[in-house]
């Protein structure tokens, strides 16, 4: 799990995805700086939830720079309320964007002028951005060319469908040999030194999937209408900022389990006869938007979380919505093939300052539902990351158990824990496992699946994995014989988008962690962190580089383009004694672990 998200982002499933914040950030897609037009391009500002696109500003002669240190320098070191940063390229300008015309002003006054990083800035107020739907709508309207034939949901969620499974195996294991080839030559370029490792650096290839039809035991759908303007719960064929909202049906998606098919079927049944309407982003009406299926193999559980938009309800209506999903779900006919085992209302609106996470509230049935991979029961609570395709996380888990090799002597440090899958797959192979976890509630399914299994060699902490890796390093260390060498392996599974440079800087300096298995369900994207791990020791990264020495991949979403990479990275097999902790480091380490253990 992320150390900067509230859960790991979804893995490839849905057409155009409802739920990384495409539709409340749908303004900021655009290009800043455009003059208002005449028509509706800019309506939504009348709208309450768009206030920091009003209160925008952009800084300019900024040279090159970070994200994380021009965040740092705004809300740290000046003290401004800002709410986001946008920038196309991190170089010479930003956007910055406040929910207030006051705290706009005071950022103009402190940033105007301002001396960084051997620059002086130049702070200007910024105009919205065109409201990315309205303007490709303007832009159709106002050309002669056809249209483009819209998608099939297959197309756009299962484009290798139609290939024989071992096509679709050999294709992903040139695409990802490819990436692996990009990635060692610009590791080569920056360090001279990885030559020699790269050399024996080893791909095997492309696991298949045991599972290959219906393996998806999660799907957030979307709630809104078809070409011909019927209901529908499907998935997005388009994005708002490519100027569509069209929906389709999800019957026909060889990837969805016929538990996650009946789901979407029932929530539309539900809608249509419903007198609340679907939501719609062109212009932020209605209030069904989604609805998310979680559904177990093992068990034959199925829970359902329906998100809704609920700015334009009252508290009598919010209930009587409420009121209406439970007597729905809870009814008799609906025990047909499948039925609804838990059921969630989530309320899913544009989030404010600070809030990272849309909040549920339990309506009917059990509050979780139970899973098993590599032999263990998990707990998985609604908005907890768990493996998407479960058969294909026990060839996943073993594939990283058997890079890393643990014994008895390892203490193993899962960051970004999750519930525990990985943490608790490795539990029988090491001596201590310590995880962390920024989500409070996937931390309690953590422990709850720990004593469930009879596993008593984890310790589970929630906060941010930048902030605990230091301290997880020394309780690892603190005991261990003086001068004895320490066996200290670390894994990450991240976000899609990969560790935080914070979290790699942490895990460099952790001279104690030797080998460090990386798994990706977005090679593209954690490119970068590997070439963090293996760069020359810098003022950033300091301590001695991590070299790529063995990865394989798993194919966990056949039919898509998409594959989960795992990368052993070894430090030069240089063995050194167990560090020893001073005990003021170790109470202020006893201190950090405590508060949340």
């Amino acid at each position: 799990m992320s150390a900067t998200a509230v859960e790991k982002q979804p893995e490839p499933n849905e057409a155009v995805p409802e739920n990384k914040e495409a539709e409340e950030q749908q303004v900021e897609t655009a290009a800043d700086g455009v003059e208002p037009k005449a028509g509706n391009e800019f309506d939504y500002l009348e709208r309450s939830e768009f206030t920091s696109e009003i209160y925008k500003i952009e800084v300019k002669n900024m040279g090159y720079f970070g994200i994380g240190e021009l965040k740092k320098l705004l809300k740290n070191t000046l003290k401004l309320d800002m709410t986001k940063i946008k920038s196309p390229n991190r170089k010479e300008f930003a956007f910055v964007c406040f929910r207030s015309q006051a705290d706009q002003q005071r950022a103009l006054e402190t940033l105007n002028g301002y001396k960084w990083k051997g620059k002086i800035l130049k702070a200007v107020a910024a105009k919205a951005s065109a409201d990315p739907l309205q303007k490709r709508r303007g832009e159709a309207n106002d050309s002669d060319v056809k249209p483009k034939r819209q998608r099939t949901a297959v197309e756009a969620t299962c484009p290798l469908a139609e290939m024989p499974y071992e096509q679709q195996l050999e294709q992903k294991t040139e695409d990802m040999s490819a990436l692996l080839k990009k990635y060692t030559q610009e590791l080569s370029r920056l360090n001279a030194d990885a030559k020699s490792h790269l050399d024996k650096f080893e791909f095997k290839g492309v696991l298949p999937s045991p599972t290959v039809q219906g393996y998806r035991n999660k799907n957030e759908f979307t709630v809104g209408k078809n070409a011909a303007g019927e209901i529908v719960v499907g998935f997005r064929l388009g994005s708002y900022s490519d100027g569509s909202v069209e929906v389709a049906e999800v019957q026909e998606l060889p990837h969805l389990p016929a538990q996650a098919k009946w789901a979407a079927r029932s929530f539309q049944q539900l809608v249509r006869q419903s007198k609340f309407q679907p939501f719609n982003p062109d212009g932020n009406v209605g209030h069904f938007r989604q609805l998310m299926v979680r559904c177990s193999s093992a068990t034959g559980e199925l829970m359902l979380v329906a998100g809704i938009y609920s700015s334009n309800l009252n508290e009598a209506e919010l209930l009587e919505l409420q009121q209406e999903l439970k007597a729905f779900y809870e009814q008799p006919e609906q025990n047909e093939t499948h039925k609804c085992t838990s059921l969630y209302y989530q309320d899913v609106k544009h989030r404010e300052a600070g809030q990272m996470v849309n909040p549920v509230t339990h309506l009917s049935g059990s509050t979780h539902i139970t899973d098993t991979i590599q032999g263990l029961q998990f707990r998985i609570s609604p908005l907890a990351f768990f493996q998407i395709n479960t058969a294909g996380a026990d060839v996943l888990y073993q594939q990283a158990i058997d890079l890393a090799a643990p014994s008895q002597e390892t203490i193993m440090l899962d960051i970004c824990c999750g519930t525990g899958t990985i943490a608790l797959a490795f539990a029988k192979h090491c001596k201590q496992v310590l995880g962390v976890e920024i989500v409070p509630d996937a931390i309690k399914d953590a422990e709850h699946n720990a004593e469930t299994n009879g596993i008593k060699n984890c310790k589970f902490f929630t906060g941010n994995a930048d902030d605990y890796i230091k301290s997880m390093v020394r309780e690892a260390v603190y005991g261990q014989e003086p001068g004895k060498p320490i066996d200290l392996i670390a894994v990450v599974d991240p976000p899609r988008a990969g560790l935080h440079t914070r979290s790699i800087a942490a895990i460099r300096s952790a001279s104690d962690i030797k080998r460090l298995v990386y798994v990706s369900c977005n090679p593209n994207s954690a490119k970068r962190n590997f070439i963090e791990l293996a760069r020359p020791e810098s003022k950033q990264y300091k301590g001695e580089p991590f070299y790529p020495k063995t990865a394989v991949a798993v194919d966990m979403f056949p039919h898509t383009t998409h594959t989960e990479l795992v990368i052993l990275f070894e430090r030069d097999s240089k063995a050194t004694p167990a560090e020893s902790v001073e005990p003021e480091s170790t109470k202020e380490c006893n201190e950090t672990l405590a508060a949340t253990a």
